[in-house]
This record gives structure tokens, sequence and C-alpha cells, in this order.
């Protein structure tokens, strides 16, 4: 049964199979005669297929090559453009460093002529400095030898000696002694080893009416306390013993070469003393004398050394800028002032110290 039915398939299929290689390819149907000329006809058209096929592929070839060399050529555009901007880049690099290169360049070349003028400047000051040591050493020869600072030195002793005796003159013509008397103040009077340093261990306390100057007691009493019914003696003899400090004060100045600070207009009994900035104002009756204190420019003032028709205050204030004179003169040659009060106590102290051997050591 099973092999009637394959037989009986087989025609079937065979059917089938033609039927569908008919529908598929149109069968031409040519004669023996011309088989040879369609056998040539189909061999020239194989041969044309596989020449166009050929060509094809080698067409496909060369477009191939032709796209990877576009390919290529488009990558080496993106480097070669690449390149040329960092060229560009390092070209305007290159230009601002140049200018900077020119700009330091004018720069180093003011720098190198202000070193120039300046080492010009340090030669010129070398050589006056080598001119100066030249002559800073022979004045260190001629001050080493004997003319030089032995000379410098006896020279400033035999004026020492000249001041001291110049001076002793002084205390000779205004000797100012100490002789007994009560009187109602004290002052302090300087013993013969008061030391430069001023210390009170060679300062004593005495009655200052034991002072006198030419025997004349000077004491502040007479400025304090005087009236319309004062004695007129004691107040007269107060202003000759100011006259003769005064006058004295004035020589030991001019002696030690010292101007001092409040000058003197000597007058014996009637001298004043010149304050060139008085700190206090004279005391005047009228207003335009008063006005013209308070002016930018103030003139020096005269203050009395006397009582003598004059107020007690500028007399008071006159005796204090003598003492003021004598502290002067006292710290000049290293000795301290005694007090405001001590005029006699400070001319004794400054005319002793003069004389002592200390000073020809100073």
């Amino acid at each position: 049964m099973e092999r009637r039915h394959s037989l009986s398939s087989e025609p079937t299929t065979t059917k089938e199979k033609k039927k569908s290689s008919s529908e598929l390819v149109s069968v031409k149907l040519i004669e023996w005669e011309d088989y040879e000329q369609e056998v040539a006809r189909l061999w020239s058209l194989s041969s044309a297929l596989r020449e166009a096929r050929e060509k094809k592929e080698a067409l496909e070839g060369k477009l191939h090559s032709l796209n990877q060399v576009e390919a290529e050529s488009l990558d080496r555009l993106n480097v070669l453009e690449e390149i040329r901007e960092r060229v560009d880049a390092r070209k305007k690099m290159m230009e601002s460093l140049s200018d900077r290169l020119q700009g330091a360049g004018e720069k180093a070349k003011k720098e190198e002529e202000r070193l120039g003028a300046e080492v010009r400047s340090l030669l010129v000051a070398g050589t006056a400095l080598s001119v100066a040591n030249k002559k800073m050493e022979e004045s260190n020869r001629v001050l080493a030898g004997e003319s030089g600072f032995l000379r410098l030195r006896n020279l400033q002793k035999m004026l020492r000696l000249r001041q001291q005796f110049m001076i002793s003159q002084v205390s000779l013509l205004y000797s100012v002694k100490m002789s007994p008397g009560p009187s109602q103040d004290q002052e302090l009077e300087s013993l013969p080893s008061t030391s430069k340093s001023g210390n009170s261990a060679g300062s004593k306390l005495v009655n200052p009416g034991s002072l006198t100057i030419l025997g004349l007691h000077l004491t502040m009493l007479p400025f304090t306390k005087m009236s319309f019914f004062s004695n007129k003696k004691e107040v007269q003899r107060s202003a000759t013993a100011l006259g003769y400090v005064a006058h004295a004060v004035s020589l030991v100045s001019s002696y030690l070469k010292v101007p001092i600070r409040y000058p003197v207009r000597l007058g014996g009994s009637h001298s004043y003393i010149i304050d060139p900035a008085p700190s206090i104002e004279p005391i005047s009756s009228s207003v335009e004398s008063s006005k013209s204190t308070t002016q930018s420019t103030v003139k020096p003032v005269e203050f009395p050394l006397f009582l003598d028709g004059q107020d007690t205050t500028r007399a008071a204030y006159a005796v204090f800028l003598l003492n003021k004179d004598l502290e002067q003169l006292l710290n000049y040659i290293g000795v301290k002032s005694l007090g405001p009060r001590h005029v006699l106590a400070n001319l004794k102290e400054l005319v002793r110290t003069v004389q002592s051997a200390e000073f020809l050591e100073s």
C-alpha cells in the first residue's frame, strides 16, 4: 500500500516540479543548427558579465581606496588646521614676548644709564673719601706729634689757668664772705667738699645773713615785705648787693665764654636784667601797653634789680632771673645749683669750683 502510495505520488511531484520550473523559466526551444551560435552568444554574455563584475569589483576597490584617501585627507586637514591655530597662537605669543623683551630692553638701558651715573658719583665720592682719609691721617699724625694733642691740652690748661686767675680777681673784687648775724630766713651754702654731682652731703644750712658781698647782706625780706614805712637803707643795701652780683656774673660769663641766657644791663645799684622771652607780662597802668604785650612779636623786657619806685613782683622776678644765670654757669662747669633763692651761695660755689683743681682737669 505504501509503495503504491509512493509510486502514485512520484508523478504528482514531477508534475509539480515541471510546473514550477515552467513558471520560473520560460523555456526557449532552438534548432540544433542554431545551438552553437546560441552557445557562443551565451558564452560571450557570460564573459561580458564576468568582465563587468570584475570591473565593478575594481571600481568598488578604487572607490573604497578613494574614500579612505578622502578620510585621511580630512583628518590631515583637521590636523593642519589645529597646527595652524597653534602656529597662530605661538606667533601671537612670540609677538607679545617680543614686545615685552623690547620694553625690558628699554628698561635695562635706562637702568644701565642710572647705574652708570651712580657708579660715576660713587667714583667721585670714593675719590673725595680717599682725599678725606688722607687729610684725616695727616691730622692724626699732627695730633699724635708733639705739636698736636699735647699742645692742645697744654693750651687748654693755660686757658683754664687764665680763667682761674681772672675769676680770682673777680672774687677779690666782689668777695663773698661769711659774717655772723641772725636772720629769719635760711640759705644753702656749699662747703668746699661739694661734689660735681650736686649731692647734698657737701652742703650745710647756714644763716643767709652770714653771707655778704663786700660787707653787704642780701636777703629777700625787703622784696617780700616792702611797704611805705620800710627801711629805705636796707632796700638800698640790697639793691647795691644785687648790682655787685650782676657785675660779677657778667664778668665770669665773659671769662668763661658762656653767653648767659638773661643778659644784664649794668648800672650799679640800679641794674636791670633782660628777659628776651618773658613768661609774665609786666604790669602797666595804660591799656595801650597791655595791648602791645599781646602782639605776635614779643619784645625783650627789662626787670629792675632794685625797689626804688618799682613793683616788688618785678624786682623779685629779676632776682630769680639773676639766679638762673648763676645756675647756667654752675651747670656749665658741672655743678648743680643750690636753689632758686640762694644767690650769694651760688656765686660763692661758682667761684670756689672754678678755683679748684678739678676745673683744670675738666
